[in-house]
């Protein structure tokens, strides 16, 4: 054991984690400055906190969490050989044709992606230390070794990791996440498996097959739903539905009844989907949510609550887990914290930023969007510019948020925050909400978010409706109808660097064309592409930037 890891080890020993900086999660709190050593601890300690919390975000860390498959089956049910009938058979049984021809091959297309081979310098969050065996499978993926067997679930980087051109970033958005489907497909399959059957025609342990019918039953309270287009998360719906499946008490206890007969919901039908959150972003805020609904309460507690309503998990023993386990909680809240955005110069190359045209962007940037979304002081305005390196120009020496975080209305689609409106009741109402602090109150309008690595964001919008920020900038009524998605591989062929997004017209890739999934209409419910023109670039029903104008706003949002 090296020195500074000992260290560490005795110092969390000998200094118990109750004494560490209490962050104040209270609605009535006002971010002065970036929270992003949240717990204010000395610098070794930090890095280890932090590498500890990446771990927990790689690796589902709740324990109790009862929706669990049994790995090994389900990889040798994707993995028969095509003609065999022992896969024809598990096919009959199951109601469904699995598309895939290994286990690697379904979890890609759950959208999970690789650890990275090797150390990447563009990311700006790197990984902690891990063995060849926890890379076996992708990001996100997580193997728990129990009593009955080897157990799968899926915990935060299925959602919160991405692959961009190459690198894997801790933090950002998955665009393609598909976790939720994969409950919502064993919702619709899990009936018609017998467990006996599933056991002798796998060849199974008999605590594998428990495994299976744990999980037959947890998915009587679960609540599932398919997302309108591909990139989007129904993790709002999930909760929702789930909660009507069990009663309305403090602990939303699950019945026989309760799941035979669910509470009626608008969510059934209603579009409320939006995309996952990149994290960089919650060290300057003091709400949570595109729609800044949840006003106190850590939001990785809030996280691991609505992960496990949507999981069917007894919340008695939840909050449990939660009490007795606020070192993981902790470390993780601080890793969360803690990640930056990556930089566009170490993607592109220093040069593919023209300094001179984003000093005036910059002033664009004052007059239209400053107000709601931050300033960015940059390395350019400092007294000594003249001696810092191209590099150094470009940089945030200080972002200021607003101290306490805004919801404003800017006519951009409603329906993420009209659905909050639909559970809320049923959120507030628990005793384990109480506990952990967790308040849901429905806004009228979203977050407009610190813009920190906006470039690496596209889609825009909370429900991906803008390719890039040219269209972003253009008024709502001229905006691409329809465009296609595709994921960021190629950074020549897969990204606009011009508009900074996905290309559009003839410059989408061929391979993007192939697959009706990835094309994206904004005229389905929930995929309205309309708002954040009036008042914000638009005046008058006119605009007040030129393409040239737009051009250099653009330049300057790549350095943010």
């Amino acid at each position: 054991m090296n020195s500074s890891r000992f260290k560490f080890i005795l110092f969390t020993c000998v200094i118990p984690l109750q004494l560490w900086a209490a962050p104040d999660w209270s609605r009535d709190v006002e971010i002065t400055t970036p929270r992003e050593n949240l717990y204010e601890l000395p610098s070794e300690e930090f890095h280890q906190t932090v590498m500890t919390g990446r771990k927990a975000a790689l690796f589902y860390p709740v324990t109790v969490s009862e929706l669990m498959i049994p790995y090994w089956p389900l990889k040798t049910f994707f993995e028969t050989r095509p003609n065999d009938p022992v896969r024809a058979l598990l096919y009959e049984l199951a109601k469904v044709v699995s598309p895939f021809d290994s286990m690697d091959e379904a979890l890609k297309w759950l959208g999970l992606h690789d650890f990275p081979k090797n150390i990447q310098p563009e990311t700006p969050n790197a990984f902690p230390e891990l063995t060849m065996e926890e890379k076996a499978l992708p990001m996100g993926t997580t193997l728990r070794n129990t009593p009955e067997g080897t157990a799968m679930t899926f915990g935060c980087a299925a959602c919160h990791t991405s692959d961009l051109f190459g690198v894997k970033v801790i933090g950002l958005t998955n665009r393609f996440p598909r976790a939720n489907e994969f409950f919502r497909q064993g919702a619709a399959i899990a009936p018609y498996v017998n467990s006996f059957i599933f056991k002798d025609v796998l060849n199974t342990t008999e605590g594998e097959r428990l495994i299976l019918v744990k999980a037959k039953k947890q998915l009587k309270y679960v609540g599932t739903k398919r997302p309108v287009s591909v990139g989007l998360d129904t993790s709002l719906a999930q909760v929702a539905l789930s909660l009507a499946k069990r009663k309305e008490d403090a602990y939303a206890t699950r019945t026989p009844f309760s799941h035979r007969f669910p509470r009626s919901n608008k969510l059934e039908k209603m579009v409320a989907d939006s995309k996952p959150a990149v994290w960089w972003n919650l060290k300057y805020k003091n709400r949570w949510l595109s729609d800044g609904s949840i006003v106190s309460g850590n939001p990785v507690h809030t996280n691991f609550l609505w992960n496990e309503i949507g999981r069917g998990t007894d919340l008695i023993v939840l909050e449990k887990w939660l009490t007795t386990n606020e070192e993981t909680i902790n470390a993780l809240t601080a890793a969360v914290f803690a990640s930056r955005a990556p930089r566009y110069e170490k993607f592109f190359g220093i040069n593919a930023i023209n300094v001179e045209k984003a000093k005036r962007g910059e002033k664009h940037f004052i007059q239209s969007c400053q107000k709601c979304h931050g300033t960015y002081e940059k390395g350019w305005a400092q007294d000594n510019a003249h001696l810092l390196s191209a590099s150094e120009l470009i940089q945030n020496v200080k972002v200021t948020y607003h101290k306490k975080t805004p919801v404003k209305d800017v006519g951009t689609d409603p329906g993420r925050y009209l659905g909050m409106k639909e559970f809320a009741q049923d959120l507030n109402r628990l005793a384990i909400s109480k506990s952990i602090g967790a308040l849901v109150e429905p806004q009228k309008g979203y977050v407009p978010p610190p813009l920190d690595g906006i470039w690496a964001r596209w889609p825009y919008f909370h429900n991906n409706s803008i390719p890039n920020l040219c269209a972003l900038l253009t008024p709502g009524p001229k905006r691409p109808v329809v465009y296609v998605a595709g994921p960021a591989k190629n950074k020549d062929t897969d990204f606009d660097q011009d508009c900074v997004g996905y290309p559009l017209g003839k410059d989408v890739p061929q391979g993007w064309k192939e697959d009706p999934e990835f094309v994206y209409d904004t005229r389905k419910e929930g995929l309205s592409s309309k708002g954040h023109d009036e008042r914000i670039f638009i005046k008058d029903g006119e605009e007040i930037y030129t393409k040239l104008e737009k051009s250099e706003l653009i330049e300057f949002l790549k350095t943010l």
